[in-house]
């Protein structure tokens, strides 16, 4: 991997695979803004960026060359080869190959595990522009204030635990409010142990996570797979069924293989993109 330090600004060369619209506006993440002009502002493990792509290189704003390598590099998967796994993947199913040619540059964002598990909670059942919102309240009300700026921190689980569903009311979250609570008192005392979840095996790390209230396969799933990089994973909501009856009859997750969580979401951006294909 090539790249240049300049100014406060990490540039990285030649970046394939990478749309930054595709991957930071799915459904992944929930922190970043699209300023319009092709960049996005966002925050992720307490550091604030803006992040654009010029001619193939990949910009990251307001960072330094250590926060690079601690915190960008990983986040934005930059070292693994997503060209050839679309290759490899292509071959299980045409409707696969197609849906992964049709947004080649999604990556899966290796985000902060307790933040991933926080916001797929309040994922459940809602949108993503009612989504952001909520988080967005959340951070502003319970996070760090960013320097000079309108961007906080996310809260730690420790800050939330000291509260009550009620406490959170101001974040218009309704019934998630007490999952929300439920997941941070957990984490914060160690009950619910996210480090043991990146490396035991699946099934185990699926069962870690539905210990707190409100939490089943689906939103573990989401956590596994974008707070601790379980690629294995494939998490299945409403439309990822619809998609799966519709696109892939008598196929489960499992048939994707060790990269089935990439797969997911090519087939899920695909589907959400051609509502025709279940019409009738």
């Amino acid at each position: 991997m090539d790249y240049i330090y300049k100014d406060g600004t990490m540039i990285v060369k030649n970046v394939t695979s990478l749309d930054l619209g595709e991957t930071l506006d799915c459904g992944q993440s929930f922190r970043w803004r699209d300023n319009g002009d092709g960049s996005f502002t966002g925050v992720a493990y307490e550091k604030l960026v803006t992040v654009t792509i010029q001619n193939g290189d990949l910009h990251i704003e307001n960072t330094t060359e250590q926060d690079f390598e601690k915190i960008w590099r990983n986040y934005f998967d930059l070292d693994l080869d997503y060209d050839s796994i679309r290759s490899s993947i292509g071959e299980i199913h045409p409707v696969l190959k197609e849906a992964s040619a049709y947004a080649p540059g999604i990556r899966i964002l290796r985000q902060e595990p307790w933040e991933a598990l926080c916001t797929f909670i309040i994922s459940q059942n809602n949108n993503i522009k009612r989504i952001k919102g909520i988080v967005d309240r959340l951070c502003t009300t319970f996070g760090n204030k960013i320097g000079d700026t309108d961007f906080y921190t996310f809260p730690k689980p420790e800050t939330l635990a000291k509260l009550t569903p009620d406490d959170l009311a101001p974040l218009r979250a309704g019934f998630r409010n007490k999952y929300i609570i439920d997941a941070s008192r957990k984490v914060a005392t160690g009950e619910v142990d996210l480090e043991k979840c990146k490396n035991v095996p699946y099934d185990d790390a699926r069962a870690e996570l539905c210990k707190i209230k409100g939490v089943g396969n689906k939103v573990a799933d989401c956590t596994l797979l974008f707070g601790m990089h379980r690629i294995e994973a494939f998490p299945i909501d409403v439309w990822m069924r619809r998609a799966m009856e519709r696109l892939f009859p008598g196929m489960t997750g499992e048939d994707f293989g060790e990269y089935a969580g990439i797969a997911q979401q090519y087939i899920f951006h695909y589907a959400r993109m051609h509502p025709e294909l279940f019409e009738g």
